[in-house]
């Protein structure tokens, strides 16, 4: 991986690395007016993440994690700077392009989970591929549940499920679209340790073993050390890199 914190230093990607890359953020900043006063979120920062990454962005409240993650996942454009996903300029696509985009190449994991209460564990999976048009989506939608291993569970309720069960299915639903990156915001902040270490796990076998990119934000250090690399941050900038 490789991480600066100004474009002036960031190397150009050979082409191997170009092939690999998921996402590319190029001397990036961000802000936002708030009562008529300026608010940098992300302050000049650079980095890219390949493919079987699993990165960790920690730090407090406010420090940039969540809108770095908006503008790597195309919900966001840059005040300033680049974001290329999958080899396209986020800041130069139409709406239908940025829609395709999202659909096709990032998955998102929630905190709270978002599963719709209306819906079955099953049919809560399968909602990616709906909303793609895809017409094959049950088998797919099976097969990510038994992943997860969930598989005995796709008639349930979300209701009917614990905190971890509900994870473990909106995790399902991001992978079902075989993203190339995959972006979880405080993946594990409404569960317990024990149950937060398996989603964390869960989520360092998928970078490794289905080869996507993982970015995830968290509060807690116990949780990013399971990742191969630690970005720390303040002040909307990159402050160290940890990697194992």
């Amino acid at each position: 991986m490789t991480v600066v914190v100004s474009q002036s230093n960031l190397p150009a990607p050979s082409e191997s690395e170009l092939r690999a890359e998921r996402v590319r953020l190029e001397d990036v900043t961000k802000t936002y007016v708030t009562d008529g006063q300026p608010v940098h979120a992300l302050n000049g920062v650079s980095l890219s993440v390949r493919q079987g990454e699993f990165v960790a962005l920690v730090g407090r409240s406010g420090c940039g994690k969540s809108t770095l993650l908006n503008l790597a996942g195309a919900m966001d454009f840059p005040s300033s700077g680049r974001v290329v996903l999958d080899g396209s300029s986020t800041s130069e696509l139409d709406d239908n392009g940025l829609t395709r985009l999202r659909r096709e190449k990032v998955g998102f994991i929630f905190q709270g989970f978002q599963l719709l209460n209306t819906l079955t564990v099953l049919e809560n999976v399968e909602l990616p591929l709906l909303l793609a048009g895809e017409s094959v989506t049950r088998e797919r939608g099976q097969a990510q549940l038994e992943l997860v291993e969930l598989g005995d569970l796709g008639s349930r309720m979300p209701h009917q499920l614990s905190g971890g069960q509900m994870q473990r299915v909106a995790i399902a639903r991001s992978m079902v679209h075989a993203p190339g990156l995959l972006l979880a915001d405080e993946p594990t902040g409404n569960l317990d340790t024990t149950t937060g270490n398996l989603i964390l796990e869960l989520l360092r076998c998928i970078a490794s073993e289905r080869n996507t990119a993982i970015i995830m934000a968290t509060h807690s250090l116990e949780a990013a050390n399971l990742a191969n690399t630690i970005l720390k941050m303040r002040d909307g900038k990159i402050l160290e890199v940890t990697r194992s």
